[in-house]
């Protein structure tokens, strides 16, 4: 099994890393680092160009991911996927027997995660597994 992580270093991400790291902690398990870059839509030379751009933004945000797991004692894998986020922790977690995906959330209001689809919302209706929402520091109560 795994833990399964969403990581663009967000301040929620930032949070939700931590949280990660003490649930592979506590279970001993590794954890996944998922960074989903969806391609912008048609093809062409600038789609490439864009989403190898992207492609190379998530692989540097998840060196600081690895770089925490490393210090925490825990084994990771990394994966950048040309998927929009919530797919690519889906196929993640399915692909790596994950025990939970844990994201973090910018502290957007439910209606507003409802209405535009974030990441988090879209997991907790489509994931077979449980999902840990992590709120930002500091979020309101």
């Amino acid at each position: 099994m795994s833990v399964v992580l969403g990581y663009d270093e967000s301040p929620g991400a930032e949070r939700a890393l931590q949280v990660a790291l003490e649930v592979a902690t506590a279970f001993g398990e590794p954890l996944v680092l998922v960074y989903g870059a969806a391609a912008p839509g048609p093809t062409g030379e600038e789609s490439r160009a864009h989403r190898e751009a992207v492609r190379q933004a998530g692989r540097n945000a998840l060196e600081h991911a690895v770089r925490e797991a490393d210090a925490a004692g825990v084994p990771s894998t990394v994966e950048v996927a040309d998927e929009k986020p919530a797919q690519a922790l889906l196929d993640a977690a399915r692909r790596h027997d994950a025990r939970v995906i844990i994201v973090g959330s910018w502290g957007d209001s439910p209606m507003r995660g409802a209405l535009l689809g974030s990441t988090p919302h879209k997991l907790l209706h489509l994931s077979p597994i449980p999902v840990l929402c992590v709120p930002t520091e500091g979020a309101p109560r």
